[in-house]
């Protein structure tokens, strides 16, 4: 086995383990045609698999909706896109449009225009004094795309970037935004993103009242039902490379537990690394695993940054914080 095979084989496939199944149990009832939750901000830890989650909901999106498809071929009921981060203070908005529109439309060298009705004719008429392809074009683009596609849910991952560096009348003014475009185009948008964006969204009671919040939490340790939960995406990565890991992981699912502070996508981090060098170096082995873990430092600060987080969105929560354990030796 080559070290990029063992990668592919742990990235190729997604865990639908039982938290992913909550949440998309939870969404499923927070998403329907009358809603009046226009924005639903899904917010959890770094690494406890929000990403996943957003693919999964547009997938089943889309697996739900196929008989209307087949109807329909235009018709596209969700789309998964992640928030830009372009390395400017201020957020891109014509990026974000651009990625809606390759979602809806592929990658078309269409110039956009913005465009309003002429009450005189009562026609569609381009806007004077606009460029193609400006913001206000784009975001006109998006608009029709969204209604015409008939798309219902648009999931924006790593949603925090619409926030970041933004003083809170800039925050309500991007909320604003998101509002009005879900509002002009009919379409529920869904913001997966880590506890910071929460944490500036609760600076202003205005934004925070007009989300809805869905808690997507990681594995705890003192949780019985969580630590079997767990144990069973461990057995589930030994059976994805049963070469390397086929019955020799689950005895250090305590310590896999405790080092990826129970968020399945650090999990499968510290997996796929062990895998590349286990492959590179000829086999299974204790030491290449612990080699692999979060270091003390990483622990330490994901941990305070797990915590603030979930003392701030569920004010009470207990943890009991387990100091990293290298792995056992193996027998």
């Amino acid at each position: 086995m080559t070290a990029d095979h063992a990668v592919t084989a742990l990235s190729a496939h997604r865990v639908r383990h039982p938290r992913i199944t909550e949440r998309l149990n939870d969404l499923s009832a927070l998403m329907y045609p009358v809603s009046t939750d226009d924005i639903i901000l899904v917010c959890g830890p770094s690494g406890v698999g929000k990403s996943t989650l957003s693919r999964f909901l547009v997938e089943d999106a889309v697996r739900g909706s196929q008989a209307a498809m087949n109807r329909d071929a235009g018709l596209v009921p969700a789309i998964y896109v992640e928030a830009p981060s372009s390395g400017e203070r201020e957020f891109s908005w014509a990026l974000l449009y651009q990625n809606i529109l390759s979602q809806l439309e592929g990658e078309l060298p269409m110039r956009r225009h913005a465009y309003s009705v002429d009450p005189a004719t009562n026609r569609l008429s381009i806007l004077p004094g606009l460029s193609p392809n400006s913001l206000a074009a784009l975001r006109t683009a998006v608009e029709r795309a969204l209604r015409d596609r008939g798309t219902t849910h648009v999931v924006i991952d790593e949603a925090a970037h619409i926030m970041q560096h933004q003083n809170t009348r800039r925050l309500t003014a991007n909320m604003n935004t998101l509002k009005s475009l879900s509002n002009r185009s009919g379409a529920q948008f869904v913001l997966s993103s880590s506890y910071d964006l929460f944490q500036m969204m609760s600076l202003s009671g205005q934004l925070a009242r007009r989300t809805q919040v869905l808690h997507f939490d990681r594995y705890r340790q003192d949780n019985d039902s969580d630590v079997r939960a767990f144990r069973s995406c461990v057995q589930w990565f030994e059976k994805q490379l049963p070469e390397l890991f086929a019955g020799r992981l689950l005895p250090y699912s305590e310590v896999l537990h405790d080092n990826a502070l129970g968020c399945i996508g650090t999990l499968r981090d510290v997996l796929t690394r062990a895998a590349r060098f286990m492959a590179a170096k000829g086999g299974w082995s204790p030491e290449l695993l612990r080699r692999c873990l979060l270091t003390d430092a990483q622990h330490k600060r994901i941990l305070e940054e797990i915590l603030e987080g979930e003392e701030a969105i569920n004010p009470g929560i207990s943890h009991t914080a387990i100091r990293p354990r290298s792995p056992k030796k193996a027998a």
